[in-house]
């Protein structure tokens, strides 16, 4: 099954993943990665006909969230590329998505992790930790979720939340971000869990 049973993917994407988003914000920061299955909501209905209550009224796809990530995989990991690559989907899911926690710099700090890999970059896993190590430490990191979700053979969307600030409004709405090309590799990724069939 495609994406091309919607009438209009894109939308019915965009909504699904304001669905999950919220799911995910209303348990807070500093939570591990999550999957989630996108299914048509009309034959989840009538596959188990006793969630129709739990069911979000018109939204044509319901996001079902996965187990959770064993506890080595964490968010932008070597270990979770490789969790991506093993998984795949049955025929009914339509599409998935994954949130996880990142850190974010501004555009000027790149310079400060050039000078913490140059010296690692014979050793790719040495120069992935010594990557992130920097950015934790770095004096104008940011906290960020990044929710990114595709539809098989269909569209895809890559948001960011940051983390707000203490004194935030807690009751304010979520502030979304976009960007052009924002996380290709994991969209990427993404689209081929369903290259793959659910025996292989």
């Amino acid at each position: 099954m495609s994406a091309n049973k919607f009438a209009n993917p894109t939308d019915t994407l965009a909504r699904c993943v304001r669905e999950v988003v919220e799911f995910v914000d209303a348990r807070g920061w500093e939570q591990p990665p999550q999957m989630f299955a996108l299914v048509p909501t009309e034959e989840l209905a009538a596959a188990e006909p006793s969630l129709l209550d739990q069911l979000e009224d018109g939204s044509e796809l319901t996001p079902i969230e996965q187990e959770a990530f064993p506890d080595d995989i964490g968010g932008g990991s070597p270990a979770l590329d490789e969790f991506l690559a093993t998984t795949s989907w049955p025929e009914s899911v339509v599409g998935c998505a994954l949130t996880q926690e990142i850190v974010v710099l501004p555009p000027d700090a790149e310079a400060d992790l050039d000078d913490a890999l140059v010296p690692l970059l014979a050793d790719r896993d040495a120069a992935d930790e010594a990557a992130r190590n920097a950015a934790r430490e770095h004096p104008e990191r940011k906290n960020g979720r990044l929710i990114a979700a595709v539809l098989r053979d269909g569209p895809s969307l890559c948001l960011l939340q940051l983390q707000p600030d203490e004194d935030a409004d807690p009751y304010a709405d979520l502030e979304l971000l976009t960007y052009e090309d924002l996380a290709p590799n994991l969209v990427s990724a993404l689209y081929a869990t369903f290259d793959a069939t659910e025996d292989d």
